[in-house]
């Protein structure tokens, strides 16, 4: 069983290699498992559907994407403890890598069989503070033939497919924000993941640029 600071340098090693990483989190880490317990006392209603962009552009599509979301927020100790742990991650990355990471903001996603996320990138480049996007996979007992895979595209030939990584629970997956198209396929069975972003820092008068 590897370490967290182990997992973590093997993070930073495939980000400098090819800007991908696709590692697997322990399974009794206590940020997965607090991830599975605060998924159990959900509701339906905890949970909004998903939008495109943000504040006056922010606007829903179900041509584009039909998952429902949930942001994390420090103030649940259950969510607290996943983000402490992308804490340790983002400070991770910028002592091996120099990122000058600053912030990190993620949500749960549920996808409904048959939901899905058509091809996009998370930011265009000089455009956004996003620089470097997580998705952390929830899904116990996941089987391959349910299908639901994230779908990774070449960075230069946004055509050729070169990955499909199996949403397998405690599958993390992180990437250069602007250099990856991909998207989610549908699924046979309701699907849970962590969806996030770390960012820079480009805010003005202490308001993060861009806002959620």
């Amino acid at each position: 069983m590897q370490s967290t600071d182990e997992l973590f340098d093997r993070i930073a090693h495939d980000l400098r290699v090819s800007g991908l990483s696709i590692q697997a989190i322990d399974k009794n880490a206590p940020a997965l498992q607090a991830l599975t317990q605060r998924l159990a006392l959900f509701s339906d209603g905890d949970f909004a559907t998903a939008g495109i962009g943000r504040q006056t552009e922010h606007t829903q599509n179900s041509e584009i994407r039909r998952d429902k979301i949930h942001w994390l927020d420090s103030s649940d100790p259950l969510e607290e403890t996943f983000l402490s742990y992308m804490d340790g991650l983002k400070n991770h990355l910028n002592s091996q890598l120099f990122m000058g990471l600053f912030s990190y903001e993620c949500h749960f996603a549920h996808y409904e069989p048959g939901a899905f996320y058509k091809k996009h990138v998370d930011a265009f480049k000089g455009n956004t503070n996003r620089v470097l996007s997580t998705v952390l996979y929830l899904n116990q007992d996941w089987q391959s033939e349910y299908g639901g895979e994230l779908a990774l595209y070449d960075t230069h030939d946004h055509e050729l497919l070169t990955q499909k990584v199996t949403p397998h629970f405690g599958t993390l997956v992180t990437f250069l924000s602007d250099e990856f198209p991909h998207e989610v396929l549908p699924a046979t069975q309701p699907r849970y993941s962590i969806a996030g972003w770390f960012r820079v820092n480009s805010s003005v008068n202490g308001q993060v640029d861009p806002p959620r």
